[in-house]
């Protein structure tokens, strides 16, 4: 059902009279005298720009006006009920979008809101979506889903509802404004319209929005077919307008004969939705049943089946054409009663009986269709679904407290996602999980295109392979000409694959390698990693049959081919070694525990091995933030950082008052020698403190010799671990960074 578009007040100069609109505007909604004043300001300082150039590369052409765009963006918002900031976006969002604006001087006249509203909705128009029909598929996926893909972006990239209620006030302006422009720029906007933005609407439960868009799209996608059933319905539409009207005489004349405070209106079945159903269910335009419909409101649930009796006894029902969704609510909570009878002039008349409440769920989106039919198939709740949810939330939430409540405000924060929709240079979108890297994308793309990666671009800027993507990311691969992947990408310290995709696809290359090239690999790895960790006098033969191996040559082997990691073989030999020397490791232990609470399983962190009791003043317990108190000969009392005592105490005697925190139960410790040999810079040592600092390594002790000739540095430092695996860890770690030449266990 197409929506007429209600021209603006014009003033005597030919200007748009603005109080005449907001007077219109207040109709539609009350709004607050302060609210149309904000509005009548933003409208102000459109309609002065608004003569200005446009920047914007999508504009819509010559003959269109930023600013009534705006007015008619806030129009469709306003019906929507949102709230001041809402409707001052939308007034001034084409003028930023056109480059009229600044959104910096958005930000400092109307405040931080409005301009984060606005950017919000940049983001999303930066989402060009281009669909090649002539493409069947796009990495094995049907071209629908890519469209879904899109969806999923965009909704990812929405964190507060109204972002995603001004796209679609904007896109429903877009795709009104086509009417006079070329057919092919009439296709693309309702291609875009018709993919995204009609079924986001559904799944928002925006339901005339969502009709208005389906229609529009469909009259130039589907030119023909909107033409025929145009006609079917024109030809009718006067008696059946007649005709409704009789009816609905007849029930309010009933409704009011049985006491029932209800509302009747007609309803007319938009364009869109009898073609889609005339083609689902593969009939002709007679038997769509519900062409001529009547929708009866009424305050209880008692009074719909009333009204239901009342329906049931002036006309007959058509068999297995009745539905009790009241009682039987559909999957998305959607409630009504729909029965079709054989009506005046025995022609076919659905109605469709509900509360008010009900009615205002079906319509304004708090309890709307659920699945968009035909686009959304999937019955798991993914992270998108989630999100789908919350934004539906917000608008629930929206409803009971009002657009300027506090509580919603608070509730408008971002939504933590799951997958990550990125572009390929083409314009497709790719869907990845969160921590997903250009390395996952490659191999996601193909497994060739991964294989043969040698860098990769984002958003035209060269990033590391292990660089985490983000949503709305292009990325372009970088490739050879030849296979090679590298066995550094199977590191899980390096972080260069980040999906079981992508690690599999690397595995499986180099084991399909020649035995000789994995054994010769594999070798070299461990050969390396022991050296660097100074496990010389292992037992390598006992350490394969650790690991179920027949013979060294298979370790060597199944190293070289990624089936089994070098954390692994390290964890193996820890073991190993534990077991034949338990009075004396490889690695001297030395203990270092966090001070445990007598006769408790708490642990106190920061005290060394002092005395510590805990204060009676206060009694902190596992959780509560806590200070220490060095006493005279009683060690260190613990008490609640806000307890007055220590707050008076800090006050008196700051010097004893030290840093505590709860701990976790002790694990085994070992104090480590590592040897690091670097070319000095401004900053390495701050670089290997914090980088330690990060893996949670503590350090005992450090030595540095620097040689200013050579400009070399060597520095032995004491670190405490705990196994082999993490030695091995902040080794490749330190190794990588700049002007490091080595850094090992020392010998």
């Amino acid at each position: 059902m197409v929506k007429v578009r209600q021209d603006h007040p014009i003033a005597a100069d030919g200007s748009v009279d603005i109080d005449a609109w907001l007077q219109r505007l207040e109709g539609i909604e009350q709004q607050s005298s302060a609210t149309l004043a904000e509005v009548k300001r933003a409208c102000e300082l459109c309609q002065s720009v608004d003569i200005l150039p446009s920047t914007d590369p999508h504009s819509w052409g010559e003959g269109t006006s930023c600013f009534r765009i705006g007015l008619e963006m806030a129009e469709i918002l306003a019906d929507l009920q949102l709230d001041q900031d809402t409707l001052v976006a939308a007034v001034l969002y084409r003028a930023v979008r056109e480059g009229k604006l600044a959104l910096t001087g958005v930000e400092a006249q109307f405040g931080e809101t409005v301009a984060k509203l606005i950017k919000g909705v940049l983001r999303m128009a930066a989402i060009s979506y281009q669909r090649n029909e002539s493409d069947e598929k796009v990495f094995g996926k049907q071209s629908e889903e890519q469209a879904d893909n899109i969806r999923k972006m965009l909704v990812a990239m929405v964190d507060d509802v109204r972002v995603a209620l001004v796209k679609l006030a904007e896109r429903t302006c877009a795709i009104r404004a086509v009417k006079t422009a070329s057919p092919a720029r009439r296709r693309q906007v309702s291609r875009e319209v018709s993919d995204v933005y009609a079924p986001l609407a559904h799944r928002l439960g925006i339901g005339h929005i969502k009709w208005e868009l389906e229609d529009l799209s469909f009259r130039y996608l589907e030119p023909a077919d909107y033409k025929r059933i145009a006609s079917l319905l024109d030809e009718r539409r006067i008696a059946r307008q007649e005709y409704i009207d009789n009816v609905l005489e007849l029930l309010r004349s009933e409704l009011k004969t049985a006491h029932i405070d209800g509302e009747v209106n007609g309803r007319a079945k938009h364009i869109y939705s009898i073609w889609r159903k005339m083609r689902r269910k593969g009939i002709g335009f007679s038997q769509v049943y519900d062409i001529r419909a009547v929708r009866i409101l009424v305050p209880s649930v008692r009074d719909c089946y009333t009204v239901l009796g009342i329906v049931h006894s002036l006309w007959r029902n058509i068999p297995h054409e009745f539905d009790d969704y009241i009682a039987s609510p559909k999957e998305n909570g959607y409630r009504s009663l729909h029965t079709a009878v054989i009506g005046p002039d025995n022609k076919v008349l659905e109605i469709q009986v509900r509360t008010y409440a009900m009615h205002d769920e079906a319509e304004l989106g708090v309890c709307a269709h659920w699945r968009y039919k035909g686009t959304d198939t999937d019955a798991v709740q993914d992270g998108y679904e989630q999100k789908i949810s919350w934004l539906r939330q917000v608008l629930e939430w929206h409803d009971e407290l009002g657009g300027d409540s506090e509580q919603l405000q608070n509730d408008l924060k971002a939504f933590d996602q799951d997958r990550i929709y990125v572009f390929t240079p083409e314009g497709h979108v790719v869907d990845l999980p969160k921590t997903a890297t250009p390395l996952d994308f490659a191999y996601r793309i193909h497994t060739d295109v991964g294989h043969r990666c040698r860098g990769a671009k984002v958003n035209g800027r060269i990033v590391p392979l292990n660089y985490h993507l983000n949503t709305a990311d292009q990325v372009e691969i970088l490739t050879g000409k030849r296979e090679a992947p590298s066995r550094d990408w199977l590191s899980p310290a390096l972080g260069y694959v980040n999906t079981a995709r992508a690690r599999a696809k690397v595995q499986h290359w180099f084991k399909v390698q020649a035995r000789d090239d994995n054994i010769a690999e594999g070798q070299a790895l461990l050969d390396r990693e022991f050296k660097r960790l100074a496990l010389l006098d292992l037992d390598f033969e006992a350490l394969a049959k650790k690991l179920n191996m027949q013979t060294l040559d298979d370790l060597y082997a199944a190293v070289g081919a990624s089936d089994i990691g070098v954390g692994q073989v390290l964890n193996a030999a820890q073991r190993l070694v534990d077991k034949e020397q338990p009075k004396e490791p490889v690695i001297p232990f030395k203990a270092r525990s966090p001070k445990r609470k007598k006769d408790s399983d708490v642990y106190i962190e920061g005290v060394g091995n002092l005395l510590t009791q805990i204060a009676s003043c206060c009694n902190p317990v596992p959780g509560d933030a806590i200070t220490g108190y060095i006493t005279l000969g009683r060690g260190v009392s613990i008490h609640r950082a806000d307890c007055s005592n220590i707050l008076q105490l800090q006050s008196d005697e700051p010097e004893r008052i030290i840093k505590v925190d709860w701990g976790h139960k002790p694990q085994s410790s070992y104090s480590v020698d590592v040897m690091i040999e670097a070319y000095d810079r401004s900053g390495l040592l701050r670089d290997i403190t914090s980088l330690l600092d990060h893996e949670r390594i503590n350090i005992s002790a450090m030595q540095t010799l620097s040689d200013k000739q050579k400009n070399s540095v060597d520095m032995l430092i004491t670190v405490e671990i705990r196994g082999f695996d993490e030695l091995s860890r902040v080794l490749t770690r330190l190794n990588q960074l700049p002007n490091i030449a080595s850094a090992r266990r020392k010998l």
